[in-house]
């Protein structure tokens, strides 16, 4: 069993969804865990008494992670009140459903300041603690299939996705000699909140069943953080600048 006792683990959108799900295995795998949120005040203090009837330590911090003001700010925070912070997980991701024919100047600049700016942000800020600790520092982003492959309505979000996967690997050349481990997983599509709102999400999820290859079984958001925490472990300290998939086995076939 993986242990990341003694650990510090940030998570960023971390009220709901997939970075919920990684910031309570974080938990469950011995981190204590900083839950950050920009709206869901509600949610994330929630999250955090999971976390904390788990025995972790919690604290939650409201952030805008595309702002990076906040993000020294929240740093800042977490160096001054829990004294570390080894592993980094960029979950908090925007930029609503739209053709790109009816995209604005604004909403693509929301959707790359949040889920591409801010890993730079939060990388920038976090690294004099990442590369402070006895154990490399672990920074994971979370991507989608969006990355590679068209979706309706998905275009901004989808473009995003595939410069944070870019960025992660030019990362790696600037912090992987400095003890840090900077790595993407790559998620198949999840029933979250957020992907319940795709357009036509009935139908990607109904295709869903097709295209994966583990039996009935449907992808979870459990499944991703799985992977998130194997990331934010020794076990992969050899690996660097990659991009992981789990989505089940449905992306290796048309």
């Amino acid at each position: 069993m993986i242990d990341l006792s003694g650990r510090v683990a940030l998570v960023t959108g971390s009220s709901r969804g997939i970075g919920k799900a990684s910031a309570i295995r974080l938990a469950q795998a011995g981190a204590d865990v900083v839950v950050n949120y920009v709206t869901a005040q509600a949610a994330a203090t929630e999250v955090a008494e999971q976390i904390t009837a788990i025995g972790r330590r919690a604290i939650v911090v409201k952030a805008d992670v595309s702002e990076e003001d906040d993000v020294r700010s929240m740093v800042d925070h977490i160096g001054e009140t829990l004294g570390q912070l080894d592993i980094v997980v960029s979950s908090a991701a925007t930029g609503g459903f739209r053709p790109l024919l009816g995209a604005t100047t604004r909403n693509f600049e929301a959707a790359m300041r949040t889920n591409v700016l801010a890993l730079i942000y939060l990388v920038q800020a976090a690294l004099p603690l990442l590369e402070r600790g006895p154990h490399r520092g672990k920074v994971v982003a979370i991507s989608s299939h969006g990355s590679h492959m068209a979706l309706p309505m998905y275009g901004l979000i989808g473009g995003s996705k595939a410069a944070l996967e870019s960025i992660v690997r030019h990362m790696t050349l600037e912090i992987g000699d400095r003890g840090v481990n900077i790595n993407t997983v790559k998620a198949g599509l999840v029933d979250t909140d957020s992907t319940r709102r795709i357009p036509y999400a009935d139908k990607l999820f109904e295709a869903q069943v097709d295209h994966t290859m583990v039996g009935a079984r449907k992808l979870t958001a459990e499944d991703v953080a799985d992977a998130v925490v194997f990331l934010s472990s020794p076990l992969a300290d050899m690996i660097q600048g990659e991009t992981l998939t789990v989505d089940g086995g449905a992306a290796v076939h048309p």
